[in-house]
């Protein structure tokens, strides 16, 4: 039988079973026996990985070298690339009690595997646009932002999942001010930063070339910078096309940009592969790792993952930190 680990271990959801998600955490397993984890799922799902399972009744029983798995109600088989409308509430249920898990100290921190929105939504009605939103909710309403994190890059998109057309308009100074100060509380807290730089692109081309290009930044996103500066340490709004080359990384703790792809783009370009989604602001640790569920290699045993073992990491580095603080 597995020894219990001397402090709560992280918590990992199952994510979406028709996808990748069962794969990476498996594979993650055998490649961090440093850290103790459990998967909430269908054990059934963990099949044929290659990795020895062991399930458990009870989060301290859980395991740093063998993939140890809480039962969780998620009906069925899994069907790699075919996701099932009947495991949607399950999948669903599992964030809902990993959340319970870490704000009650079973679990020090959640690790979310990918989940399908569109899955979700057609099978349990799920309302929220996403991971973060969905957590969010969970924590009471908690005003939290969305970073990506590589060891070269931390971005934060002051709008998520949101249509590009919409972005000017949900883009308030109240927006902005949130995100900023959630991201400045954020570095000290979870990534040790004692005095975080804050780099915050513009919104238009050329960060708007003096109004020419777009007005926002000259009515607004200037002052309200320059406002924060002395207690966030932000500077900018900055031209987003110059703002991620090796120097200028150099910088920054961390970018502030103003819509999803502004963010992700330079991030994903730097490091594909192993990139970190983490949720700022919640009262427990949430990371992910920064790929969807990727039906299209689902069930043939070739997805890579270094962005779960990545997040896994980081949780585990988050939650040190917190203990400490």
């Amino acid at each position: 039988m597995p020894s219990s680990p001397a402090s709560p271990p992280l918590v990992v959801t199952c994510g979406e079973p028709a996808g990748i998600g069962p794969e990476v955490i498996a594979k993650a397993r055998a490649l961090i026996p440093d850290v103790p984890f459990f998967v909430l799922g269908n054990p059934d799902h963990f099949d044929g990985f290659g990795v020895e399972t062991h399930v458990i009744d009870d989060p301290a029983q859980a395991s740093s070298t063998v993939l140890s798995i809480l039962p969780h109600d998620i009906p069925g088989p899994r069907t790699p690339g075919v996701p099932d409308e009947r495991q949607a509430a399950g999948v669903i249920s599992a964030i809902a009690r990993a959340v319970d898990m870490a704000s009650t100290g079973a679990a020090s921190g959640i690790v979310t595997a990918p989940i399908h929105k569109k899955a979700l939504k057609d099978g349990a009605d799920f309302p929220h646009p996403g991971h973060t939103e969905y957590l969010a909710a969970l924590a009471g309403g908690a005003k939290v932002v969305m970073m990506l994190a590589c060891p070269e890059l931390r971005v934060v998109p002051a709008t998520i999942h949101i249509a590009l057309d919409r972005v000017a308009a949900e883009l308030t100074p109240d927006l902005l001010e949130t995100v900023l100060r959630v991201t400045h509380a954020g570095l000290r807290r979870d990534f040790a930063v004692a005095a975080p730089r804050i780099a915050v692109a513009g919104l238009n081309p050329h960060a708007g070339e003096g109004g020419t290009m777009g007005r926002q930044e000259v009515e607004w996103i200037a002052a309200l910078v320059a406002r924060l500066a002395p207690d966030l340490g932000c500077f900018g709004p900055l031209p987003a096309d110059t703002m991620f080359h090796a120097a200028a990384r150099a910088t920054y703790d961390a970018a502030v940009c103003m819509y999803h792809d502004q963010a992700l783009i330079p991030i994903k370009t730097i490091d594909f592969a192993g990139g970190v989604n983490v949720t700022l602001g919640l009262p427990f640790i949430r990371t992910s790792p920064d790929h969807g569920t990727a039906f299209d290699i689902a069930g043939r045993g070739v997805a890579d993952p270094t962005s779960m073992v990545a997040a896994i990491r980081m949780a585990r580095d988050m939650a040190a930190r917190r203990a400490l603080a």
